[in-house]
Parts: structure tokens; C-alpha cells; sequence
């Protein structure tokens, strides 16, 4: 800190990556700046800027360790604002196949709140810092740039139909998938970035309910898992303030209705009846709001053979996934770790390394995770490789092995909530595992 390379950083987008971003460029540089043209206030009231915000939100068990490590204490802080907490095996009821899986103790925390609540707390925790300030209600219209165009500069920016310019050494792009970064590239002079899309069509409604305490029994969550033969899932949470929340959804068009009557229809298709049986006989507090999701997106700007100094990219503004999994605020904040470890080294940023590691360390097997289990459903365009297949049913194998050696379950929400990498399914001693637990042993016990 304290030299000409290191005195202003800006983040573009206050998103959860945009606020982590923050967090670790504070010990970096002399001042950062977070822009973003929404009114930040202090409450946990879903905000335009993040359409998504109304839906039920998973912060992964890696995630939840992240944060915690960026900023100690906030786990705390946010059971005592109402976060539900429990085991992520132990207290969440997954229902694959329209059957009720095991619900072993995983030693794993789970923390289930509203989008809203988790960033207003986080928010307001880097707020605190002392070299980290807001603009918000500011549109950003442009990058300042070197006359070379090699270099970005800063940041144009207006505020009320006023127009300013920011001076930074640092640009950090959080805008998410909507970022305009590919398009300033491109005005630059620069290569154009190469984007990966799978269609596959996402369609959300949720609606929040207030149940009685005894309606979901010990469980905090009910997931009742898309199929391929029908493409319909739901997931079901209890968060602060004595809610419940349901989201609904469906693969390739096949969206849950709006109103409150189709939505119960809806939940009543699925695989099982769990989330249905919970809600039906209560009144919900308002109509289903409904998202879409067209695609997974990915930029390869680790494949750009040139890029400019000084700008770096984050979060969804350099991978979407489908919001199904609950991927995306854990994918950004190990994106956080990376730029952490790049802006703690001499000098500005490199984003051939920066970009390379992040593919690397952050997104690379979450898409592949990601995109392999979407082309599960028929309707997915894309190869389904030998290997894929291979895949697919060993991870089928594994799992009704699950619902006799309940390790196995354990194991595989190790991977899904990003604690152990995909491969750590495969080592020897699960492989084991699977074998031993074969369809003809007897059950270890029913699930409860």
C-alpha cells in the first residue's frame, strides 16, 4: 500500500462477488470505490438490480467457510439476524427419484436466509471498512484508458444525469452476466472473448409461506430434485423472520405457473409430494414471482491471447450457472481467493495469470459439474461423450448405494456443497464403498 500502483481500486457491481472483491482489494490498496447504479440501503429488501433475489439462494458449505475467513465472526452475525442453521445432510430432506433419501450428520454447517439478508449483512460488514466507500445510484458508462487503449485508467460514471470520471489503478469488473466488458473490448481493439453458452431453458416461481414450526418437522430444507423424465423440481427453505420459502422450477420452457392454484399443481407433479404436502393448506403471503434462466454462460478470457492492464473480471461476469445448484455466490467468492492471491503479489495484476488461475482454482470443474448434470435432461443440447455416460451412472450407482452405507451420502455432499473436489467421488476407498453397498445388501436403516 501506499505506492503510485496501489492507490484506487474500483469495483464495478456491489453483487456478492463485487462486495468479496472488495473485502480483499481493502488490504491491497490505499482506497477502493464500489460503483453500482442501485440505491443500497440498509435493510434486506430484494433490490432491481438483482432480479434473482427474490428465489431461494444456497451459500455452499465452501462458500459459508470463505466468507467466514474474509470477514470472522459474520456466520455468527447472521444466525443472530435470523439465519436458520443446521446440518447439510443431517437437516435438509433431498428427494431423488421420488425417493426420500438418508439424512446422515455431515459435520458440515448449513446456513439458510434470503439473498437479500446474507448481502445487506455482508454489505454492511465491508462498508465498515475503513478504506472502502459506495457510489450508488451511479450508472458506469465507459473505461478511461491509456491513449494506447493498452491501459485502463478508471472509470466514467453518471449520477443523476451528471457525468464524472474515476481515476483507479485497479478495475474490477463484478457486474455479472449482463457485464459490458466483452462489448469495451471490443471498442479497445482487443480480441473478442470467446463465450460458451448451454441452452437450457430454467423457468423459477417462488412463493414464501409463514408455516407452523412443526410443518417441516427438524428439517430447515426439502429439495425435491428435477428428474429427467419430468424436468420439475423445487426446493423448499425456511429463512429469517419466520418464513418459508418455495421455489419452483422447470427445465426447457416447462416454467411454473403464476398464480398461486397452478403453482400447487406444480409442486404436486413433482417426483414426490413432500414440498406439496408442506404447503398446501396454508395461505401464502403473496403470488409466485417468476425468473428465467436461458442459459449456462461462460467467457474464456483465460484463452485471450492479449487483455488490458489494469482490468480484471469476477463472479457471474465471467461464469452463470444454472441457478438450480446454488453454485454461484461460492464460485464467486473462491473467484475472491484468487484475486487475494494475485493483488497481495508486487506490481499490478497480471490478468494472463490472474485469468488462468481462476479457471483453474474457481470455475472449471463447477461447469463441468454443472453442464454435465443439465445434459441429463433430454432436451439439453450438447455431446454426451462415452465418458459422460460413464459418469452419469456411476454417480446413479453411488447413490442408491447411498441409501445403505449413508457414508456415501456424506461423501457426495462433500462435492456438491464444493467442499471436496468432483474427483474425491472416485477414490479408491468410495469406489469401495459403492461395491460393498450393492442393491442386494440389506438397508442400513430406513430413512427417517
Amino acid at each position: 500500500m501506499g505506492t503510485a500502483e496501489r492507490s484506487r481500486a474500483i469495483v464495478l457491481g456491489a453483487s456478492m462477488a463485487g462486495l468479496l472483491a472488495a473485502c480483499v482489494l481493502a488490504d491491497a490498496y490505499d482506497e477502493v470505490v464500489v460503483v453500482d447504479r442501485d440505491e443500497l440501503r440498509d435493510d434486506d429488501l430484494p433490490r432491481k438490480g438483482v432480479p434473482q433475489g427474490n428465489h431461494v439462494h444456497a451459500l455452499l458449505a465452501r462458500g459459508r467457510h470463505i466468507i467466514e475467513e474474509l470477514l470472522p465472526g459474520i456466520t455468527d452475525e447472521l444466525v443472530s439476524t435470523g439465519a436458520v442453521t443446521g446440518d447439510v445432510t443431517g437437516n435438509v430432506r433431498w428427494v431423488m427419484e421420488g425417493r426420500r433419501m438418508p439424512q446422515p450428520h455431515s459435520d458440515m454447517l448449513l446456513l439458510s436466509m434470503s439473498r437479500p439478508h446474507l448481502e445487506q449483512r455482508v454489505r454492511a460488514r465491508v462498508r465498515a471498512l475503513p478504506n472502502v466507500s459506495f457510489l450508488h445510484r451511479h450508472d458506469i458508462t465507459g473505461l478511461l484508458t491509456s491513449d494506447d487503449r493498452r491501459t485502463v485508467a478508471g472509470v466514467s460514471v453518471v449520477e443523476d444525469g451528471r457525468s464524472r470520471e474515476l481515476a483507479a489503478d485497479l478495475v474490477v469488473d463484478a457486474t455479472g452476466r449482463r457485464s459490458r466488458t466483452p462489448a469495451w473490448l471490443a471498442e479497445l481493439g482487443f480480441p473478442e472473448v470467446e463465450e460458451v453458452e448451454q441452452r437450457i431453458g430454467v423457468g423459477y416461481a417462488t412463493q414464501y409461506f409463514r408455516l407452523p414450526p412443526e410443518s417441516m418437522g427438524d428439517d430447515i430444507s426439502i429439495d425435491v430434485v428435477a428428474t429427467p423424465e419430468t424436468g420439475r423440481g423445487a426446493i423448499c427453505a425456511r429463512i429469517e423472520g419466520g418464513r418459508t420459502v418455495v421455489t419452483a422450477y422447470g427445465f426447457l420452457g416447462d416454467y411454473p405457473p403464476h398464480g398461486s392454484e397452478g403453482f400447487l399443481a406444480f409442486l404436486k407433479s413433482l417426483s414426490g409430494t413432500d414440498i406439496y404436502d408442506t404447503v398446501k393448506d396454508h395461505e401464502p403471503l403473496g403470488d409466485p414471482v417468476a425468473y428465467r434462466f436461458p442459459a449456462n454462460l461462460r467467457r474464456r478470457y483465460e484463452l485471450m491471447t492479449s487483455f488490458p492492464v489494469g482490468l480484471l473480471v469476477l463472479g457471474d461476469a465471467v461464469c452463470s450457472f444454472n441457478p438450480v445448484y446454488g453454485q454461484g455466490m461460492t464460485v464467486a467468492a473462491l473467484g475472491a481467493m484468487v484475486l487475494r492471491d494475485h493483488v497481495s503479489r508486487p506490481g499490478v495484476p497480471r490478468a494472463e495469470e490472474y485469468f488462468a488461475e481462476l479457471a483453474e482454482g474457481a470455475v472449471d470443474a463447477v461447469w463441468s459439474m454443472t453442464t454435465g448434470a443439465d445434459l441429463a435432461f433430454p432436451g439439453v443440447e450438447g455431446e454426451r461423450t462415452e465418458e459422460w455416460h460413464q459418469e452419469q451412472s456411476y454417480v446413479g450407482q453411488l447413490l442408491e448405494a447411498a441409501t445403505r452405507d449413508h457414508s456415501l451420502l456424506t461423501a457426495y455432499a462433500r462435492v456438491v456443497f464444493l467442499v471436496d473436489p468432483p474427483e474425491a467421488l472416485v477414490a479408491p476407498e468410495i469406489q469401495a464403498a459403492v461395491r460393498a453397498a450393492s442393491p442386494d445388501a440389506p438397508l442400513a436403516a430406513e430413512p427417517r
